[in-house]
């Protein structure tokens, strides 16, 4: 029925399931995905969206390192959007709206296709532990199957508990069971458990709307893509997203609620995600706000079917229809489905190692909601990352670790096992301390090559980021020899209300200035014809204007970045003890002590040590 042991077997097949099943796949060990429901697999259980602030920089990182997301999004989109356009680029933020139902189906089909993976329905109920290592699951229905190793991506169903209002029930998503029995095996083995919340708004018919009241949002006039790929091309047309917003009389019908709301009775005890917050938690904490905004998504290209972002709810399902229908555009909604929230088990990730594998099992592997994140693309990258490690444990090859400087990747998993998390982690750009190196533009710079030499980014892709990276270096070089005598350059720079120049002057220097565009300097003499000549396509061309406009703080955040490797570089023994370092604070220690840093860099970053506890620890190492 099984092989006789799998390489990799997956539990779990959301999107971190999905990626991690992908990558082992794809670096040839023979993978094994287990899920509750193949009809499911990589589901939009909340918002029918992919990428935003810094997560669609995370999908473009994907993308890079040979995972499947980013292709996923562009095959099923019906809408993209470049968010904060008019900051830096390195703030510069790709979504897109999807069809929900296209989306699994698309990730089924590709899953499908992938050589060396097999599927299997059914629940793990239980983990394999022998000897400190894993050696495979046990399903509910008593079956064992063996492995090598072992990733767990249970999301919000391991002890799942769906609240409505003052009803509850077992589930780890609407219309789903829980899973249950893994938990009590890792907490029999060790590991410490929380409990998390997270909550998703009601579905409703947008048959029943009306738009006319509401203010259109339509997506970018020149879409992009995702996927660095040739495989994908950027939408054609698209369907548009609508706002409307809140009101006083909505908030006072939602208080009406509030004694029967499980976050206000004492039902719910568990911490929901600070940065997507429930439209009750809302209106309590900001009582000076009169309105909040929603976004009126549609679920796909041909359904009715409607997400009601920034209206997520566990209210009773009468309240949430009295407010919503007192929402303008709202006032005839019919429903799908009611809002609701989910408590869930998880693993507080300091008890992982930056591979994701456990510190306490060998072979074991957490990635996605498990570790106290949330959203899609959290979870895709770190089931990417263990599906890469697993393989490469299996084939007893070096372990792969993205730094902090090398990608958000690197950024979300070194805080997630440094610092911990007791409220569901979101990345943000403002947690990377070198988000101008890490743009959503250059992730196939930074990635492509690595991925490469792990066997999952084709020769083709290979060849592809060398040539943009090549030609974009090589424009850069001819706009720095390049000379524009006044008689050219004055005419643009008096139309973009810049300072006239009285001599020749290099390409390079006036396109620096922050207002003369890509459109202005293809105005001067040999600069359109070069373009042509050497067949710059788009993405050439911005990138070719990042380095120009951004090349000081760059370089900056280039030499930041050596000195803090320069950190990375010094080692700590395993299992090192901290408790004979008098002169470290007790704090310090006990920290050090409890996640064991592998560097000093890594451990400089932990809460509660010191820069003075640093320096003592350099010197003690002999440093």
């Amino acid at each position: 029925m099984f092989e006789k042991v799998y390489d990799v077997i997956v539990v779990g097949a959301g999107h971190a399931g999905s990626e991690a099943a992908a990558a082992a796949a794809n670096m040839g060990c023979k993978t094994l995905l287990v899920t509750m429901n193949l009809q499911n697999i990589a589901q939009m259980s909340c918002n029918p969206a992919m990428g935003g602030i810094a997560k669609g920089q995370i999908l473009r990182e994907i993308d890079a390192m040979g995972g499947y997301s980013g292709l996923v999004s562009d095959t099923s989109a019906i809408q993209f959007k470049m968010l904060n356009k008019s900051k830096g680029p390195a703030m510069w933020s790709p979504r897109v709206q999807s069809d929900r139902m296209r989306f699994s189906e698309d990730w089924r089909l590709r899953l499908e296709q992938t050589p060396n993976l097999d599927f299997y329905q059914e629940m793990v109920a239980g983990l394999i532990i022998e000897g400190g290592r894993i050696t495979g699951v046990k399903t509910s229905l008593g079956l064992k199957i063996k492995a090598e190793s072992v990733v767990c991506t249970n999301g919000t169903f391991l002890n799942g508990l769906i609240h409505i209002g003052d009803k509850n029930f077992g589930g780890g998503r609407a219309g789903e069971r829980a899973a249950t029995g893994i938990t009590k095996d890792l907490i029999d083995t060790g590991f410490e458990a929380g409990r998390m919340k997270t909550g998703t708004p009601p579905r409703v018919d947008g048959r029943s709307l009306d738009y006319s009241k509401m203010t259109e949002q339509p997506g970018d006039e020149i879409p992009g893509k995702f996927s660095y790929s040739d495989e994908t091309r950027p939408l054609k047309k698209q369907r548009s997203c609508y706002m409307t917003y809140t009101s006083n009389e909505v908030h006072e019908i939602l208080k009406e609620g509030f004694d029967r709301s499980p976050m206000f009775n004492g039902r719910i005890k568990s911490i929901g995600p600070r940065y997507c917050p429930s439209i009750e938690d809302k209106i309590n904490r900001f009582a000076d706000k009169d309105r909040h905004q929603l976004f009126v998504e549609p679920e796909g290209w041909n359904t009715v079917e409607v997400y009601v972002n920034g209206f997520s709810t566990s209210l009773p399902e009468d309240v949430q229809f009295k407010a919503l229908r007192s929402v303008a555009g709202f006032e005839n909604v019919k429903f799908f489905r009611p809002g609701y929230a989910i408590e869930y088990d998880y693993f507080p990730p300091t008890q992982l190692k930056h591979t994701l594998e456990t510190k306490l099992v060998e072979g074991l592997y957490f990635a996605g909601q498990i570790n106290g994140t949330t959203g899609y693309e959290e979870a895709a990258c770190q089931g990417l990352m263990a599906g890469i490690n697993a393989a490469l444990k299996v084939k007893e090859k070096e372990e792969f670790i993205l730094k902090r400087n090398e990608a958000y990747i690197g950024v979300l998993i070194d805080d997630l096992i440094t610092k911990g998390t007791e409220e569901p982690y979101r990345m943000f750009t403002s947690r990377a301390e070198y988000r101008t190196l890490l743009r959503q533009d250059n992730a196939d710079f930074r990635l492509t090559e690595k991925s490469f030499k792990l066997g999952l980014a084709s020769e083709s892709r290979m060849r592809k980021m060398e040539e943009k990276r090549e030609k974009s270096l090589n424009f850069v070089d001819f706009l720095k020899n390049t000379s524009v005598v006044p008689e050219y350059s004055n005419p643009v720079l008096e139309d973009n209300n810049s300072a006239l120049v009285k001599q020749s002057d290099k390409i390079f220097k006036i396109f620096s200035r922050p207002n003369i565009t890509m459109n202005d300097i293809r105005q001067f003499p040999g600069v359109d014809d070069y373009i042509q000549e050497n067949g710059l396509d788009e993405e050439m061309l911005e990138q070719t204007e990042i380095q120009v406009k951004y090349s000081g703080y760059i370089e900056k955040e280039k030499n930041n970045a050596d000195k803090l490797n320069r950190l990375e570089e010094v080692r700590i023994p395993k299992n090192f003890d901290y408790s004979g370092i008098k002169s470290m604070s007790f704090e310090a220690r006990e920290k050090l002590n409890k996640i064991q840093p592998t560097t000093v860099s890594q451990a400089s970053r932990i809460s509660g040590v010191s820069p003075n506890d640093i320096s003592v620890l350099l010197v003690y190492m002999g440093r």
